[in-house]
């Protein structure tokens, strides 16, 4: 499944500790985290972590978090944005790492393809609904819009998501971290 990146010498980008006690569940790492071995490390990690309320220092060395996109390698370039993560990917590799994670108690669901995957049928009509909904999925899942900074229109068109969802979110970490 991955030989094409392996020859290449490109090596999976995660990271699972067994004391992780927070999942970030992403799409898969860009262009720029692949280059640097750094999932995150954009605007859009920049933007999460503000939404978290922690440091850059934290979120990179904390053993409570754990990183597990949706695909552990850069996909490649789409037409617009980023091509999605392989399919059978998390399926395969997501159930063997959290059973290696046994204090974990929340999974941040960052985009559709997370919260396609974790919440099935349980997801609402669409990602705004199933981000208002968030209350219903905790403590076990919270899911996010992606903190890209192209969801700029998105975020201030649903004010809700900094009044109601940061605060949780930024609890959330507080208390696991």
């Amino acid at each position: 499944m991955n030989q094409e990146y392996t020859k290449r010498g490109i090596m999976p980008l995660f990271q699972a500790s067994q004391d992780a006690r927070l999942v970030v569940v992403g799409q898969a790492p860009g262009r720029r985290a692949e280059e640097t071995r750094l999932f995150w490390n954009d605007p859009s990690g920049d933007r999460l972590r503000d939404w978290m309320g922690i440091t850059r220092e934290t979120f990179y060395g904390s053993k409570y978090i754990a990183q597990l996109p949706m695909d552990f390698y850069y996909p490649g370039k789409a037409k617009t944005g980023d091509k999605p993560p392989r399919k059978g990917f998390a399926e395969k590799w997501h159930p063997r790492l959290l059973a290696e994670m046994p204090n974990v108690e929340t999974i941040l669901l960052v985009g559709n393809y997370a919260q396609s995957y974790y919440l099935g049928t349980k997801r609402k009509e669409n990602l705004t609904e199933t981000v208002r909904s968030f209350r219903e999925y905790l403590p076990d899942y919270l899911p996010l819009v992606h903190p890209s900074p192209l969801n700029h229109g998105w975020l201030k068109r649903n004010p809700w998501f900094k009044q109601d969802v940061i605060p949780t979110l930024r609890g959330l970490t507080a208390k696991l971290l």
